[in-house]
Parts: C-alpha cells; sequence; structure tokens
C-alpha cells in the first residue's frame, strides 16, 4: 500500500461529531477514499496535548489521570455503535511517542534540530513559558506579568533559502496551487521553537528537557507516520483544512519524512452542516434517508477536497441535485475499468472524479458493494 489518506488529528474539545459534524469532515473523506483504494479501514487521529486541555483537567474534580481523560472524552464523541472500526490514535499514544522521540534524536544527530539556550519568558505566577516577548499574558493563567529566562529548549533553524512549504507538499494534481498558504509560509520565522510546556504531550525528559513536551504541531505529524506504518504506507496524505495547514507546516517540515515515508496534505473545505436548512433540503426533495447519510457522510466530505475554500451553502441544492442523478444511475456492478481510473486520481490526489457524474455513480456503487447491502431506489424518485 503506498498512498494512505488519514486525517489530520481533530483537536479534542468540548463537542461531539454528532453536534459538530464538521469536526469529522476529514475523517470522513479520509475513510472514503481508502475504501476506493481497497485499504482497510485506519484509525481515528485526535490531538489531545492543548493548553484547553491542560486547563479542563486542572479544573476537574474527578481524580483521574489526564490520559484516562483525554480517552473518555473522545469515546463521548461517538454516538453508541459508531465508534470506529480501526479505533482511535491519540497524538501521544505510546507508539507515536516512541516515533517522535525516534525522529527528534535523528534529526539532532543530523543538526537538523538543536538544543539551545533560548532567552524566554516565563510566567511570573505559574512559571508557563509565554514565548519571547514582554508583557504577553499567560494562556494559561490569565497573569500579565512575565520573567525573564534562559531555558535549554528544542530549537529548528531553517537552512536559509529553504521554504517551510512547497507545492509538492500537497498531493493535489490538477488543483491549483494553495498560494495563500505558500504565501504564509514565506513568512514563519527561520527559528522555531518545537518544545512546550505542557501538562500533557510527548515528553522530552528523555532529551534532558525536564517539564517540556514536543510542540504538539510537530506531534501531529509524527501520529500521521505511525498510522502509516501499521499499515505499510509510504506516502501518507493528511486531510487538513487550509487554515489548520497554515497552523502546522511550518512546525511539519521536519517530521514530513521518516525513513522511506513522505507526509503530504490532502486540502478539503469545511462543510456546511447547518441541520436544519439540510433538513429543509431533503423535505422539499422528498430525499429519502439512505441518500441523505449517502450526501452528508459520503459525498459532501469528497466534494469539499475538490472545493478547498469551503462549499458555499447556496450551491447545496445542485449538489445535492447532482449527488441524487448518479446515485440513480450507479450501475448494479461498477465497471473494473471505471474503477481503475478513479484509484489512478485518487493516489494523485486529483479530485476533479467527483463532479463527473458517470465516474460518481460507478464510485456509489462501489461504495454499497464494500459496504455488502445496497439501499433500495427511491420510491417515485425522479
Amino acid at each position: 500500500m503506498s498512498i494512505l489518506y488519514i486525517n489530520g488529528p481533530v483537536q479534542n474539545g468540548h463537542f461531539t461529531l454528532a453536534e459538530r459534524p464538521g469536526k469529522a469532515a476529514g475523517i470522513r473523506a479520509a475513510a472514503a477514499l481508502n475504501a476506493l483504494l481497497g485499504a482497510r479501514p485506519v484509525a481515528h487521529l485526535w490531538n489531545t496535548a492543548t493548553l484547553s486541555g491542560d486547563l479542563r483537567h486542572r479544573a476537574a474534580d474527578e481524580p483521574i489521570r489526564r490520559r484516562e481523560r483525554e480517552e473518555q472524552a473522545i469515546a463521548s464523541k461517538y454516538a453508541p455503535g459508531d465508534r470506529p472500526p480501526a479505533g482511535v490514535l491519540t497524538d501521544t499514544a505510546p507508539s507515536v511517542a516512541a516515533l517522535a522521540l525516534k525522529m527528534v534524536g535523528h534529526l539532532l544527530e543530523h543538526g537538523t534540530l538543536a538544543i539551545t539556550p533560548v532567552d524566554v519568558r516565563l510566567c511570573s505566577r505559574c512559571a508557563h513559558m509565554t514565548g519571547v516577548v514582554a508583557h504577553q499574558e499567560c494562556r494559561a493563567c490569565g497573569h500579565d506579568q512575565t520573567l525573564p529566562a534562559r531555558r535549554q529548549l528544542l530549537v529548528f533553524d531553517r537552512p536559509a533559502g529553504q521554504p517551510a512549504l512547497e507545492r509538492d507538499d500537497f498531493l493535489a494534481a490538477g488543483s491549483r496551487p494553495p498560494t495563500h498558504l505558500l504565501n504564509i509560509a514565506q513568512n514563519t520565522p527561520p527559528r522555531l521553537v518545537l518544545s512546550r510546556t505542557r501538562d500533557h504531550g510527548v515528553s522530552l525528559t528523555p532529551l534532558g528537557l525536564d517539564s517540556l513536551v514536543l510542540d504538539p504541531r510537530a506531534g501531529l505529524h509524527a501520529a500521521v507516520l505511525t498510522a502509516a506504518a501499521g499499515h505499510g504506507a509510504e506516502q501518507p496524505a493528511m486531510t487538513v483544512t487550509e487554515n489548520a495547514a497554515a497552523n502546522i507546516a511550518a512546525y511539519g517540515l521536519p517530521f514530513r519524512r521518516h525513513g522511506t515515508a513522505r507526509l503530504r496534505y490532502a486540502l478539503h473545505g469545511r462543510i456546511p452542516y447547518d441541520t436544519a436548512p439540510l433538513q429543509r433540503l431533503y423535505e422539499v426533495h422528498r430525499v429519502a434517508p439512505p441518500l441523505q447519510e449517502l450526501f452528508v457522510t459520503w459525498f459532501l466530505p469528497l466534494a469539499s477536497l475538490r472545493e478547498r475554500a469551503g462549499i458555499d451553502p447556496a450551491r447545496l441544492p445542485s449538489l445535492l441535485k447532482f449527488c441524487r442523478r448518479s446515485y440513480l444511475a450507479r450501475p448494479a456492478t461498477p465497471a473494473s475499468e471505471v474503477l481503475d481510473e478513479l484509484r489512478c486520481q485518487v493516489e494523485a490526489g486529483d479530485m476533479r472524479w467527483v463532479m463527473d457524474a458517470r465516474a460518481l455513480a460507478h464510485a456509489i456503487a462501489a461504495r454499497e458493494t464494500t459496504r455488502g447491502s445496497a439501499p433500495e431506489p427511491e420510491k417515485g424518485a425522479t
């Protein structure tokens, strides 16, 4: 298995996937594409090394371990009977931490990363590292007074002339270059600090950096590479929004390659999952439940990979009609030559096929074959 789509780890917060299905867009898109490629299910990835998670844990009354709290929170995200078949993987799982530390050690040996003293500011109340700028409010406790300090930190000094992000870092054949993201990357500081004060994360204590963890933005890449290694995939593609990519890409630069594996980004746009307008749309067009499920959990995530700037709510009626036509035109058995062509496009990150009625009809048929039960045609559908 070469290409494998893996969701950018979802930040573990106060929500459920039923309440905020947009959080599952990358998970759903990755699952749909992997199914077309014939890959077995991939674990859902979650980001748990967050400052907000630290604060929730400190404020909680129940005396349980942080890892257990995060596991409980993730379990609550899924409806009963809707747990992912391959389970979940967090950015602090032992396998992820082991790979992350192995990568850091390798990068230190080769001089890509360094442990060096850096002038920083520490909160005078809680000692949280607030950055390098004075008079910056502490995000951990809200205190507005900081003290100067000099600490040993893990840093990445980007070589002169090396961009933080390039066009080839995206798996997106046939798409326009993400110029906005590339421009943002141009403004990334040449030095990035990759160690952070967190209660939870990939501990850097083995490197002599006590009370520090690997920056979560780097750790997310290690999580994706860990999931890919479990599937023998050398080309993992992280499904991620443009905003998320802008936030993590520079910090992930040293962590996109490990051995023969090379991580790239598969950008997707946001989906207007507002329940009320969608429900009215279903009522107006008399859409049966099987097609509703197909449209929301399968077609829209795929369409979001084509419309990376986000799906305009005004387009939902036309997208539903297009999906419905393809659904009704699906063959009893998908043609092998059409599926072969589809797989080539999916492997290249070319998502133009999503709006090709013939290709989509065969993809729907393949989905039903994989699921093992094709729903009955809509009665009275036109």
